[in-house]
């Protein structure tokens, strides 16, 4: 799997959980409304619906996809920019595919990450593993070439300091020091989703609460009520109603907006006030 497919995967895998939909549809639009008015950076949901189709469900041929939007999806999952999400990311699954480089550890052949504490260390060069000339002309010392070994196998040292999560990490380089979102003492609701903040006042009018992960990481206004149906929204959304207006929200709680306990969505409810009874809701090219 090329890196751009592997990211747009990653991109609509956390789209998937922080919205809570499950449609080509509803994550496009999800997607296209953060990263307008969270990242400054707009990518209409036609595209989005485009990505879904060419990466996700392997229709047509792939495209060049333009640098700018590489790094603002790399960003999106919590990564400095697409190079840094290249050189750094690995899959899971594909752990599988990796090469166990083999070397001598006190006499005992095992792998570079069980015994990679101790500084005696002799490589045997076997038949399926050749050492680079490069290293012997260089005379480089047992750190760089372990360090090298490494790379070749496509492992990061101490990749366990460094855990994936759908939290947003605001990751920006090897040594970032950036807090997540989750650390910050409050957050405050901008009318779609709860913010982080480390400040006790804002502006008049804005109340600020104390930090509640939960809410940070789930809890969200969906705008766009004409992506919902009951395959997508029922047992799976939230509603209020006030003045006779109905907003539909990702997870139970309170209506910031005006203090009214939320309840859970009916096939009635999306009938009435979604507008799509159906999952049918296609964009016109």
């Amino acid at each position: 799997m090329s890196k751009k497919k592997l990211l747009i995967h990653e991109v609509f895998k956390k789209a998937k959980d922080v919205s809570g939909r499950d449609t080509k549809n509803g994550l496009a639009s999800y997607l296209w409304l953060y990263f307008k008015e969270d990242l400054g950076f707009e990518i209409n949901d036609k595209t989005f619906s485009r990505y879904y189709d060419t990466y996700i469900n392997n229709k047509g041929e792939e495209k060049d996809i333009h640098i700018d939007r590489l790094d603002k999806l790399s960003q999106y999952i919590g990564y400095k920019d697409f190079l840094d999400f290249s050189n750094t990311f690995v899959k899971k699954d594909e752990e599988a595919n990796k090469t166990t480089v083999k070397i001598t550890v006190d006499e005992d052949e095992q792998s570079i990450s069980e015994k990679f504490s101790k500084l005696n260390i002799n490589i045997t060069n076997e038949q399926h593993f050749k050492m680079p000339d490069f290293i012997k002309q260089n005379g480089l010392g047992i750190l760089e070439i372990t360090f090298i070994l490494c790379l070749v196998t496509g492992n990061v040292l101490f990749s366990n300091s460094k855990k994936m999560s759908n939290t947003p990490s605001y990751s920006f380089g090897f040594m970032s020091g950036v807090s997540p979102m989750t650390e910050k003492k409050y957050m405050y609701w901008n009318g779609e989703r709860y913010i982080g903040t480390d400040s006790s006042y804002i502006n008049p009018g804005i109340e600020i609460v104390a930090m509640n992960a939960h809410k940070l990481l789930h809890f969200r206004k969906i705008m766009r009520k004409d992506t919902l149906t009951d395959i997508n929204a029922l047992g799976k959304t939230w509603y209020s109603k006030y003045n006779s207006e109905v907003e539909f929200f990702t997870d139970d709680g309170i209506d910031p907006d005006n203090g009214r306990e939320l309840r859970k969505t009916s096939s009635f409810i999306i009938y009435k006030y979604a507008g799509k009874q159906k999952d049918s809701v296609e964009f016109e090219e």
